[in-house]
């Protein structure tokens, strides 16, 4: 399967907290490698928090990912401040990623769009509409 194919299967298993599903694709993504899979995930993560938090304050973030880390068994070893800065990257303040590492970031992408979208419980029209969005705005910049 074409990497950025995997990659919308990896989104639409997070999408419907279908963790076992997540993880098979994971494992396929790092055995062949990301690809533009890498690409369609951050572009996926920029809707997201962008439909989430435009317009929301500092405050608003914060207390979203004190909740994300709640949710997830191992989450407080997910990194409370390269959440936020990842967040707050996307609505313009890009700066903040610049020292966080690339799996760093990655594992902080995955858990924050894990969440936005448990919480958007999109239908599958709408999921897949998702997915169409973040596959063009992923082609965009390739």
């Amino acid at each position: 399967m074409e990497t950025g194919k995997e990659a919308s299967d990896l989104i639409r298993a997070i999408a419907k907290s279908d963790w076992d599903h997540a993880g098979r694709v994971l494992e396929r993504l790092d055995q062949t490698g990301w690809g533009q899979g890498a690409q369609i995930i951050s572009a996926a993560f920029a809707l997201a928090v962008d439909k989430r938090f435009r317009g929301k304050g500092l405050q608003d973030i914060a207390r979203f990912v004190a909740e994300t880390r709640a949710r997830y068994k191992d989450g407080s070893e997910l990194p409370a401040l390269a959440m936020e800065g990842m967040i707050r990257a996307v609505l313009g303040e890009a700066h903040l990623v610049d020292d966080i590492a690339p799996d760093v970031a990655f594992s902080a992408q995955i858990a924050v769009l894990g969440t936005l979208l448990h919480d958007e419980n999109m239908t599958e029209a709408q999921l897949d509409q998702f997915l169409k969005k973040a596959e063009e705005t992923a082609a965009e910049y390739m």
